[in-house]
């Protein structure tokens, strides 16, 4: 048994959620929420969470008292109260009931009330639909005035909300079972959570139009339910819903798309760039096809972080970019020529630049005014003017959701680019791995923007590097596992191996040019730090996998179709001495493959072949 530090980079354990079966109805109980609601084995809802947000978008983690489980044979119920302290000594107690019978509705029942006011950015219910098989189905929507609408889920991911004002939602689970959610105490809206990579749509309260942060006033109350009603119009069966946790192998088969794995980059900021240096040694082994250095005026960096860029970009035989967080205080022309006249005197000349208003890193939420900014065209021929015979680059510092939200025009632009990041909303082991599902949307949805314009994804990484949502991203002294963190264990473990590897296998028929997954050095590298599950100054595991990627780099991926993708990904690749079939278990749970007509090269035991829990390997195909 793999060594939980090893995998996770903490000592820290998640605490297991708690399966509640009513009928053919299962949830698992975690945190007080409800995490994966399956009907008869196959997905109805996500979660169903009841959540208090800070002003910077940060979620709370409630202390949770007075907790009471009651399980029958074919009903279930729950209650506690959760508390949450805010700043400057408010408070804030939420009484929750949850409750499921056979042939009644789950129902989900919140009372919160303040003692001394409570300032929050949101308070109540968040559900969450699945994406996979859920995506460009049909859905009834029923709204706030009664009105009810037929339409469907959105298959490219939809920048803003899709559906508003809403009171109860309606989807067909599998043939002859169909789900009514109904949302009652608050006005409801949906939005693409996909934007953010989250496997799922979201349908919260209060709507983005009204103010945040808000307060709610002291001893007034706010009651909320969500009742979720599930019909059965199939013929009747008996069976109740399975608490057995074993599952059949993972299936593979070799599947029709091919393409070409892309470079890979490694992203120097001017705080890394001389202990980059001083790891030449580690750089040279990955020997990475592209380095991306980051250069933001507002957070202080000047002529000298190009001095030192050129220093690192002696150690290294591939090309270079940088990207430019532009302040667009000054007039454009000015500030862009500033920037290319501080390169040419530090002798630093890139291949590439990303470049971009440095106010444009903050997401604009809906309803919200949009930050003075010149237009784009403005700044990418500014750009062009300074840097002439560089390709020009734009898109978004930040996430997807903001190159959605404000689509850069293409045409000055010899590639797009945009970030991602697994833990904005939520960071246990779980959702982190099912932000996976979410990338092949993001990657199709930017191809359905702009064709087959030169497409770069990067630097993505588990530990948030800055945060557009608020004014900062979240310390994490203790080594958590907390959204929008700066810092993440599970970086330092071989979770990020297994994470990095199935990313790459799940953005392949994306094209991209370049995917950037880390830093050589610092907290988002590859260089172990103190108490970490390798000795300070070894190779964090992370290592192996961007070695790997970059040594896999131009040449040719097949598809390979897994039976269920959210356990094992794979793909194989046309090695020098053959195919080479890579393997990626993205569970906490040993898997067994079943190969199928995928010939290995070596014997396997009874046919199969097992991974441990975020295993990645490699099985030699024969032609």
């Amino acid at each position: 048994m793999t060594d939980s530090f090893l995998i996770y980079g903490t000592r820290e354990s998640e605490r297991q959620p708690e399966r509640l079966t009513s009928g053919k109805l299962s949830v698992d109980l975690s945190d007080g929420n409800l995490r994966s609601i399956t009907y008869d084995g196959v997905e109805v809802l996500r979660a169903v969470s009841y959540l208090v947000r800070d002003r910077d978008w940060g979620t709370y983690a409630p202390e949770i008292t007075e907790l009471a489980v009651d399980r029958k044979d074919d009903s279930f119920s729950v209650v506690y109260v959760a508390r949450c302290a805010g700043p400057e000594g408010t408070d804030l107690a939420i009484r929750v009931t949850i409750s499921a019978a056979a042939d009644a509705p789950l129902v989900f029942e919140a009372d919160a009330i303040s003692a001394t006011g409570f300032e929050t950015n949101r308070c109540g219910f968040c559900i969450l639909h699945p994406i996979v098989g859920v995506a460009g189905t049909p859905v009834t929507v029923e709204h706030v005035d009664g009105s009810r609408v037929e339409t469907r889920f959105p298959d490219l991911i939809e920048p803003w909300q899709p559906f508003k004002d809403m009171r109860e939602i309606t989807h067909t689970v599998m043939p002859g079972v169909t789900a009514r959610c109904r949302m009652e105490g608050d006005v409801f809206e949906m939005e693409d959570q996909r934007n953010w990579s989250d496997a799922s749509y979201k349908t919260y309260v209060r709507p983005l139009a009204l103010p945040w942060p808000y307060r709610i006033a002291a001893g007034e109350p706010v009651r909320q339910r969500v009742v979720l009603d599930i019909s059965d119009t199939r013929s009747a069966t008996t069976s109740p819903a399975s608490t057995d946790a074993s599952l059949p192998p993972v299936s593979l088969e070799r599947g029709e798309k091919r393409g070409m794995l892309p470079s890979i980059g490694i992203i120097v900021t001017p705080e890394e760039a001389d202990a980059v240096i001083e790891a030449r040694q580690p750089l040279a082994e990955i020997g990475p096809q592209e380095l991306l250095f980051h250069f933001d005026p507002t957070a202080g960096h000047d002529g000298s972080a190009f001095t030192r860029f050129a220093a690192v970009a002696k150690l290294h035989k591939g090309t270079t970019t940088v990207e430019i967080a532009l302040p667009c205080k000054r007039p454009l022309d000015t500030e862009a020529q500033d920037i290319a006249t501080a390169m040419r005197d530090a002798g630093f000349v890139p291949d590439a630049i990303i470049i971009s208003p440095s106010v444009d890193r903050q997401s604009t939420p809906p309803g919200s005014v949009w930050p003075e900014c010149p237009p784009l065209e403005d700044v990418y021929a500014a750009a062009h003017k300074a840097f002439a015979g560089i390709r020009i680059g734009g898109g978004m510092l930040s996430y997807f959701t903001e190159l959605n939200r404000k689509r850069v025009p293409s045409a000055p632009l010899a590639f797009v680019s945009h970030c991602t990041n697994p833990i904005v909303h939520a960071a246990d082991d779980l959702s982190v791995m099912q932000t996976l599902e979410a990338l092949p949307f993001i990657t199709r949805s930017v191809r359905a923007i702009y064709g087959d314009k030169p497409y770069r994804i990067g630097p993505s990484t588990i530990p948030m590097r800055q945060n557009p949502y608020g004014s900062r991203t979240m310390e994490n002294p203790n080594g958590g596992r907390i959204p929008m963190a700066n810092t993440d264990p599970r970086h330092n473990g071989l979770f990020a191996e297994a994470f990095t590897m199935a990313y790459v296998a799940s953005v392949l028929d994306a094209g991209l040019e370049c995917l950037t997954l880390s830093a050589l050095t610092g907290s988002f590298g590859l260089i172990a730090g103190h108490d970490e599950p390798v000795p300070e100054g070894e190779k964090r595991p992370l290592f192996k996998a961007v070695k790997t990627l970059a040594a896999l780099a131009g040449r040719e991926w097949t598809e390979c179709r897994s039976s269920s993708a959210s356990r094992v990904r794979a793909f194989i690749v046309d090695a020098t001495d053959g195919p080479l079939l890579w393997l990626i278990n993205v569970t906490k749970s040993v898997q067994q493959i079943d190969l199928g007509s995928l010939n290995s090269r070596q014997p396997l035991a009874a046919g199969l072949l097992e991974l441990s829990p975020y295993e990645v390997k490699s099985v030699p195909l024969a032609d």
